[in-house]
């Protein structure tokens, strides 16, 4: 879209069992309110910091590295203050790092730069209570440059961002642990901050409609003033929150509880030799390993566990028959359920059992595709759910129509006179037979060829 430019700041949960600075554990979502908390967590006058949780900064690490940026290596990295008054942050500042890594990309989107920080606590405003648990919980926070046009391209790149981070397996996966604020401006005007967007639909919803408010604005001459604001999913509209605030509001400085910490080159040498085979790597892969198109190819790839199951599979199946099904009919089942693959108990060795099915003809794709939606949800072998729903093992086809034209000898030898109208009776007799789930092509000709 022409003028507008959108810039996004991504806050993801780091997945380690304690806190950035405390050893108070991270999985407080079954917690009572205000238990998973200490001194330390809670900023208590008086409570002093642990050192900073290792398995945090070797996650962030990762994390740069994934997305090619520039790690500070063999230089000191400050923790520093980041102060705003707000209910849920009782210290008054949110502890934050220097830049780990900088001037990354990712799919031509300018990476600005990769940091931790440690997670505020959670403000309630309608119920007016604050719980304190999240509190401390290791993030890491990436920012891009201002370069999205569009907020289709900004949830689309959030996407594949959300593929690679998935690949890394160092974030946490429950759902609400990733928070979005987007940044958009129009027509280099003053810049309006959406804070706090929980998912990347709502992340289109809110730079959508926040296009639309800035625009009307400045066509009836109006100012777009600098300020924050907040997305209500339910009205689908952002309101005012508080001012934006500079750089200088928040009065970063060093935090006098943590020394310097040097992120040494051997450490990153070690970790990225860790690094897992990553999306863009792996599409182009199974383009040319499997002949995959290209768009199959990155449809399967963008969930690890997906691509794995897909990578079994076509050890038995053909792989241009399994990728068809994997972003035909696999997907569109697990979406009507609103579930991924990995929520499936059905086994590779299930899917594999029935595509072989539909490979060879046993059964219609229409009969595997209604086989797919009961396994997906109540994992069987294949051959059970297709007894368990009354449909017939085509194999023997020839058998039934063979019934079919031996109880209808009036009907076959009308056919034999040129009544069309009594070989479509035979073709629905077979169908009705089978509960309408074998191939009717299949059915005509194996029936012309009986008669």
């Amino acid at each position: 879209m022409k003028g507008v430019k959108i810039g996004l700041e991504i806050h993801e949960q780091l997945d380690t069992k304690s806190k950035l600075f405390c050893t108070c554990p991270t999985d407080y979502r079954d917690a009572e309110p205000n238990k998973s908390i200490c001194p330390v967590c809670t900023g208590q006058p008086g409570s002093k910091p642990f050192g900073l949780n290792e398995k945090a900064l070797n996650a962030a690490i990762k994390i740069a590295i994934a997305l090619n940026c520039k790690i500070v290596a063999d230089k000191p990295v400050q923790m520093r203050r980041k102060h705003y008054i707000y209910p849920d942050l009782p210290s008054g500042y949110q502890r934050t790092s220097e830049s780990i890594g900088v001037d990354g990309n990712l799919d031509s989107v300018q990476i600005h730069e990769v940091h931790i920080e440690e997670d505020p606590g959670r403000f309630f405003l309608r119920e007016g209570f604050v719980d304190l648990n999240r509190s401390g919980t290791p993030l890491i926070e990436i920012t891009t440059d201002p370069v999205f046009d569009s907020p289709q391209h900004a949830r689309e790149w959030l996407e594949k961002l959300a593929s690679i981070l998935d690949y890394l397996n160092v974030t946490k996966k429950e759902e609400g642990t990733m928070r979005i604020d987007a940044n958009i401006s129009l027509n280099n005007g003053n810049k309006v901050e959406i804070k706090n967007i929980n998912s990347f639909r709502n992340v289109e919803k809110a730079l959508t409609f926040e296009i639309t408010r800035q625009g009307d604005l400045l066509r009836r001459g109006q100012t777009v003033e600098r300020e924050t604001r907040h997305f209500d999913e339910k009205m689908i509209l952002t309101s005012p929150s508080r001012k934006k605030e500079t750089e200088e509001d928040y009065r970063h400085m060093p935090d006098p509880d943590i020394p310097p910490l040097t992120i040494k080159k051997y450490l990153v040498d070690k970790i990225r030799k860790t690094l897992p085979e990553l999306p863009q790597a792996k599409t182009k892969r199974f383009v040319k390993q499997y002949k995959l198109s290209g768009q199959n190819a990155e449809n399967i790839v963008s969930d690890p566990y997906a691509a794995d199951v897909f990578e079994a599979v076509v050890k038995t199946i053909d792989p241009v028959l399994a990728s068809n099904w994997f972003v035909g009919q696999l997907k569109k089942t697990l979406n009507y359920n609103n579930m991924k693959l990995r929520d499936s108990k059905m086994t590779e060795k299930q899917l594999s059992s029935l595509l072989k099915l539909t490979e060879k003809g046993k059964i219609t794709e229409r009969a595997a595709e209604l086989v797919l939606r009961e396994m997906v949800l109540r994992p069987a072998e294949p051959e059970k759910v297709i007894e368990n729903l009354g449909i017939s093992d085509f194999g023997d086809l020839n058998t039934i129509i063979k019934s079919v034209v031996d109880k209808n000898e009036k009907a076959a030898a009308d056919y034999k006179t040129g009544k069309k109208e009594a070989f479509e009776f035979l073709v629905g007799q077979v169908m009705k037979i089978t509960k309408g789930s074998a191939d009717p092509e299949k059915i005509r000709k194996l029936l012309k060829k009986r008669l």
